[in-house]
C-alpha cells in the first residue's frame, strides 16, 4: 500500500508539473506575440510606405497607434480580468489581438492599417496584464513562480529583439504582410491552449460592484493623451523640437489634468479602478518606478542602436536583427539567473547588481565609434547591458505581486505593464530630443553654423554619419544616468525581506 500511495503521488506530482509547464508555454508564448510586435514592423516601415503611401509624418503612427491604446488601455485591461475572469479576457485579448492583425495584413489604406494596429493594441492592454496575473495565481510563491517569472522575462526582455529579427525575416523573403499574418495562426493556437490548459481563475465577486467607470475614462484618457504627448515630443532628425507644439501641448496638459481627477477619483470610490492599496507598499511602489526606468532605457536603446548600426556602419534590416541575438541571448541569461538568485538571496541584491550593471553597459555603449567593429564596439556592451535588463525584470514583476490579493492582481500587473509603456514613449521622447539636438548642432558645425541636417548629409555624407555617431553616444550616456536613478531607487526604497519572496 506504501509503494502504490508513493508512486501515485509521484505520478500526480509529474502531471502536476506537466501542467503548470504547458500552461507556462501558453502565457509565456502569448506575452513574447505582444511584446515583439511593437517592433517587428520597424524593419518593414519603408515597405508599407511604398504599399500603402504613407507620408513621412503619418509612417510613424504605424508603430505609435499601437503604442497609444495599449498603454492607455492597461489599466482597464488588467481590471477587466480581475472583475470579469482572466482566463476568459486572456483568451478575448487574444482573439482581439489575432483578427486586428489579419485586418492589418489586408489594409490596403493608411486608415484601415493604422485602425488595425490601434484594435491590436488594445488587444495587447488586455493579454499583458491577464498573462501576469495568471502567472502569480496559477504558480505557488517561492521557487516555482520565481522560475515562472524569470521565463516570463525573459520572453518580455527579448521580445524587442527578437521582433527585429522576425521583422527582418519576413520583408526579406516573404512580404511586409507577414509581419502582422504571422500573429493570426500564433494567436489562434495559443487561444484554443488557453481554453483547456489554464484554470478559469477569479470572476466577478459577490458585492464587488462593477467597473469604475469614472476612474475608466479619466484614467484611460489620461494615460492615452500622456503617451500621446511623449511619442509626439521628440526632437525630429533634422534638430527641430516640438515640444513646444500645440497638440504636443495641449496632449501632457491634457494628461496632467485628467490623471489629477483620476487620482481624486480614485481616492472616493468603492470601487475603484486602481484601488489606493496597492500604493502603501514601498516595495511596490519602487518597483513600479524602477520599470519606469527600465522601459525608458529599454526603448531608447534599441530605438538608437537600431539606427546606429544602420545608418552608421550600414547594416542591412537582417544583419540588424542577427546582431541583436547575442543581446537577446544575455538577457534571457539574465533573467534565468535573476529566477534563480532571488529565491536565495532576495530581491534587493539582485535589483541593486542589476541597475549596476546596467550602468556600465550603458556608458561602455556611449563609447561606440564610427569606425568602430561589431565585437569590439557593441557586442561587450549589449552582452553587459542584456545581463542587466534581465536581472531586473524578474524581481520587479515579482515585487508587483507580492502580497497582493488575488482580486487585486490584475490591476497589480497593469500597473507595471504601464510603467513600462509610459517609460518606453519617455525614453523615445527624452533620449530622442538629446540624440538628435546633438547630431543637428553637430552636422551645422562641420557644414560651418548654417544648413539643415539633411543638406549637410548630402554634401558631406562622412561628416554626417559623425555627427550621428557624437549624437547617439550622448543619448547612451544619458540612458546611463537613467539607470543610476533606477539603482538609486532600488538602494533606497526596496526593503522586501527574501522569506516575504519566498511565501514563508
Amino acid at each position: 500500500m506504501t509503494t502504490t500511495l508513493s508512486t501515485a503521488g509521484q505520478t500526480g506530482t509529474e502531471s502536476s508539473r506537466r501542467h503548470l509547464g504547458v500552461a507556462l508555454f501558453v502565457i509565456a508564448t502569448a506575452q513574447l506575440m505582444i511584446v515583439l510586435d511593437a517592433t517587428i514592423v520597424y524593419v518593414a516601415l519603408p515597405h508599407i510606405q511604398a504599399a500603402l503611401g504613407f507620408s513621412g509624418s503619418g509612417l510613424e503612427w504605424v508603430a505609435n497607434a499601437y503604442a497609444l491604446t495599449f498603454g492607455g488601455l492597461l489599466l482597464l485591461g488588467g481590471r477587466a480580468g480581475d472583475l470579469l475572469g482572466r482566463r476568459r479576457m486572456f483568451i478575448i485579448g487574444l482573439l482581439l489581438f489575432s483578427a486586428a492583425s489579419l485586418a492589418g495584413g489586408l489594409a490596403t489604406s493608411p486608415a484601415w492599417l493604422l485602425a488595425a494596429r490601434a484594435v491590436q493594441g488594445a488587444g495587447g492592454a488586455i493579454v499583458a496584464p491577464t498573462a501576469l496575473a495568471l502567472i502569480a495565481t496559477t504558480f505557488p510563491e517561492g521557487p516555482p513562480r520565481s522560475r515562472a517569472m524569470g521565463v516570463y522575462a525573459a520572453m518580455s526582455v527579448a521580445g524587442s529583439s527578437v521582433g527585429l529579427l522576425a521583422g527582418g525575416l519576413l520583408v526579406a523573403y516573404a512580404d511586409w504582410r507577414w509581419v502582422l499574418f504571422v500573429n493570426v495562426p500564433i494567436g489562434i493556437a495559443v487561444a484554443v491552449a488557453a481554453r483547456f490548459v489554464l484554470v478559469p481563475g477569479s470572476s466577478r465577486r459577490p458585492g464587488s460592484g462593477g467597473l469604475d467607470l469614472p476612474g475608466t475614462l479619466t484614467g484611460t484618457a489620461g494615460v492615452a493623451a500622456l503617451v500621446y504627448g511623449l511619442s509626439n515630443a521628440a526632437t525630429s532628425p533634422d534638430g527641430t523640437s516640438h515640444w513646444g507644439d500645440t497638440r504636443v501641448v495641449a496632449a501632457l496638459t491634457a494628461s496632467a489634468v485628467l490623471l489629477a481627477a483620476f487620482a481624486v477619483i480614485e481616492a472616493r470610490s468603492r470601487q475603484a479602478l486602481l484601488p489606493a492599496r496597492l500604493l502603501r507598499s514601498r516595495d511596490r511602489v519602487g518597483a513600479y518606478l524602477m520599470m519606469l526606468g527600465v522601459g525608458t532605457a529599454i526603448a531608447g536603446v534599441f530605438f538608437f542602436l537600431t539606427l546606429f548600426v544602420q545608418e552608421v556602419w550600414g547594416y542591412s534590416a537582417l544583419r540588424t536583427g542577427i546582431a541583436f541575438l547575442p543581446v537577446t541571448a544575455a538577457m534571457l541569461v539574465g533573467a534565468v539567473g535573476a529566477s534563480a538568485l532571488v529565491p536565495r538571496i532576495g530581491a534587493r541584491p539582485v535589483l541593486v547588481g542589476g541597475s549596476a550593471i546596467t550602468v556600465g553597459g550603458l556608458y561602455w555603449l556611449s563609447r561606440m565609434a564610427e569606425h568602430g567593429t561589431y565585437a569590439g564596439d557593441l557586442l561587450g556592451a549589449g552582452l553587459v547591458l542584456g545581463i542587466g535588463f534581465g536581472l531586473l525584470i524578474v524581481p520587479l514583476q515579482l515585487l508587483s505581486l507580492t502580497r497582493v490579493d488575488e482580486a487585486d492582481s490584475g490591476v497589480a500587473a497593469s500597473l507595471l505593464n504601464a510603467g513600462r509603456q509610459v517609460g518606453g514613449a519617455i525614453g523615445l521622447a527624452v533620449l530622442g530630443t538629446v540624440g538628435w539636438t546633438v547630431v543637428a548642432d553637430n552636422a551645422r558645425g562641420h557644414a560651418g553654423g548654417g544648413g539643415a541636417v539633411g543638406s549637410v548629409a548630402s554634401v558631406a555624407s562622412a561628416a554626417y554619419r559623425h555627427a550621428l555617431v557624437v549624437g547617439f553616444d550622448r543619448a547612451f550616456l544619458v540612458g546611463a544616468g537613467i539607470a543610476v536613478l533606477i539603482l538609486l531607487v532600488a538602494v533606497t526604497m526596496i526593503r522586501i525581506r527574501r522569506a516575504d519572496l519566498a511565501g514563508s
